[in-house]
């Protein structure tokens, strides 16, 4: 199969239209507001884990397997396991939230397959289209990380990105919930692989990626949410990529990858974003990636590890 016959906000509206028909089981709502179906996954419903489960593999375009596996390690807490055999499409086409959406009177970081359909971010000048049927996307599908539901400004800004006959979905979670809690550490392999092409790897090599990372306690508010997911993914993932390249590649950049290539690892990231003025682009960017990347080359046989995870600062991220 090809990218462009992926059809990516088409596979995440079928995943949208099992979540309406067992709204009252994954304890979320859907509700028609200004033009666009909105589902509240975790804002004023209460969702769930398997919420939170359906609520990553959307962001994720259904391309890839998401679920909770046992406890490992020092901490006595689930993880999210990520698997892919598509990792462009589902995690730089439309799992990263490279779509923020701003208006006067509402904030939200966006993601899911919408993205593909706007093109708007730089980023898409290298990635493959998607959403090249002939008569164009019947649905656009996102994913809200925000405080509230969307207000109508908030919608018609979103919607003056997209084609004006496709049908708009959104998703919608605070990081303070059970769902936004999961569907953001479900992000492991998403930032190793944004992290490699900043490092201009070559993003054709990249054949398959495992991503696992704790599952934190939901926090209070989602400031303290914001910060504990984070943590979970800079500190406490492993990513897992299989690649088809020279080794020569992988030892030159793979030192680079992990957070720990970053000036800035090894504080919460809670104490970070405070320094930054809650603003994500004011930090280093080196920073957003899994404490641990192991590349498989399955050219040569060989394997590269490199990072560290700290279970400590996890602890007092964590409040355990």
């Amino acid at each position: 199969m090809t990218a462009s016959q992926l059809l990516l906000n088409s596979r995440a509206a079928a995943l949208l239209q099992t979540a309406r028909s067992r709204a009252q089981v994954l304890r979320i709502t859907a509700t028609e507001t200004a033009g666009a179906e909105v589902l509240d996954f975790g804002v004023a419903a209460e969702g769930g884990l398997e919420a939170g489960l359906l609520l990553a593999r959307v962001c994720l375009a259904d391309l890839a397997d998401v679920r909770l596996t046992p406890a490992t390690g020092e901490l006595s807490l689930p993880q999210v396991w990520v698997q892919t055999d598509q990792p462009i499409p589902a995690c730089l086409c439309s799992q990263y939230a490279g779509w923020k959406i701003q208006t006067d009177d509402y904030f939200a970081m966006g993601s899911g397959p919408m993205r593909a359909v706007a093109r708007s971010e730089e980023l898409f000048a290298e990635l493959p289209e998607t959403e090249s049927g002939a008569a164009g996307p019947e649905h656009a599908v996102g994913v809200l990380e925000a405080g509230q539901l969307p207000t109508a400004a908030a919608i018609d800004s979103i919607r003056n990105q997209l084609p004006e006959d496709c049908r708009l979905q959104l998703a919608v979670a605070r990081t303070a919930s059970q769902a936004g809690n999961i569907q953001v550490v479900a992000r492991s392999v998403e930032t190793a692989l944004h992290k490699l092409h900043s490092l201009h790897f070559p993003l054709d090599v990249l054949i398959s990626g495992t991503g696992v990372a704790p599952l934190p306690p939901v926090a209070k508010h989602d400031l303290q949410g914001i910060g504990r997911t984070n943590d979970a993914i800079l500190y406490g993932a492993t990513v897992n990529l299989w690649v088809r390249c020279e080794d020569d590649l992988l030892t030159t950049i793979g030192p680079r990858v992990p957070s720990g290539a970053s000036a800035a690892h090894g504080q919460t990231f809670l104490s970070l974003f405070k320094a930054a003025n809650h603003d994500f682009y004011a930090m280093d960017a080196a920073l957003f990636s899994p404490a641990v990347v192991v590349f498989h080359n399955v050219r040569t046989g060989r394997s590269f590890q490199f990072g560290q995870h700290m279970p400590q600062l996890l602890r007092e991220s964590f409040g355990i």
